[in-house]
């Protein structure tokens, strides 16, 4: 199994932290410190899951929207988007657990024509509010059928390290990584109203594999 490259420093200062705790906890409390050392194993094994990074087969989509992360579905609704559409999108918002795979991939292909990064609160990610009051990214593509794609990372209660790898002008591939966010967060992707919505509440994605919506030429 693969490891993403923002699992080194976590993985380390994790196993030095553990290290030591267990070592004293088998000298001070000899037998018994084997009931902490158990728990903090088990830890350790999930920190090594959240940072996996899962073999998928990212095929070529011009217009399809693809799911950028994996999670769950959380909200399909008409909004206002403020920051770069300036005006009525449909969003789409996919919650992450801390057991999902974090990695953050681009919707659509096409062109990055805007990238920006907010500082703020740390609200429980599915709150409506964290779209707009929580630390945040916010990545505008120019999709291959013309359209304006904006989509958003979103920190949550723990998720405290966003990570987005792109600039204005890269070329932006659907299905392939952009970023990623530590320990459970969000991602809303904003779409033309005249996109074909393909996914529902609670519905669970595979991010790069699954189609969220499809946007005609």
């Amino acid at each position: 199994m693969k490891l993403h490259k923002e699992s080194k420093g976590t993985l380390i200062v994790a196993g030095i932290a553990f290290t030591v705790i267990s070592i004293l906890s088998v000298y001070f409390l000899e037998m018994w410190g084997l009931a902490i050392i158990l728990p903090l194993l088990i830890i350790y094994g999930l920190i090594f899951w959240f940072f996996r990074v899962p073999n998928r087969d990212i095929l070529n989509h011009k217009e399809n929207v693809i799911a950028p992360v994996d999670g769950k579905v959380v909200m399909i609704k008409h909004v206002e988007e403020t920051e770069f559409i300036q005006g009525k999108a449909i969003q789409v918002s996919i919650f992450m657990s801390p057991l999902n795979v974090h990695i953050c991939r681009y919707p659509v292909s096409g062109e990055v024509i805007y990238k920006k990064y907010h500082p703020g609160k740390y609200l429980v990610a599915w709150h409506e509010k964290s779209s707009t009051e929580n630390e945040r990214t916010t990545v505008a593509v120019q999709s291959l059928t013309n359209h304006i794609v904006v989509f958003r990372q979103i920190a949550g209660y723990v998720a405290r390290r966003i990570v987005f790898n792109c600039n204005e002008g890269d070329s932006a591939k659907a299905g392939h990584e952009f970023g990623f966010i530590k320990f459970g967060s969000r991602m809303d992707v904003f779409l033309p109203l005249d996109a074909e919505i393909t996914c529902k509440i609670g519905q669970k994605t595979k991010g790069g594999i699954d189609t969220i919506a499809k946007m005609n030429a």
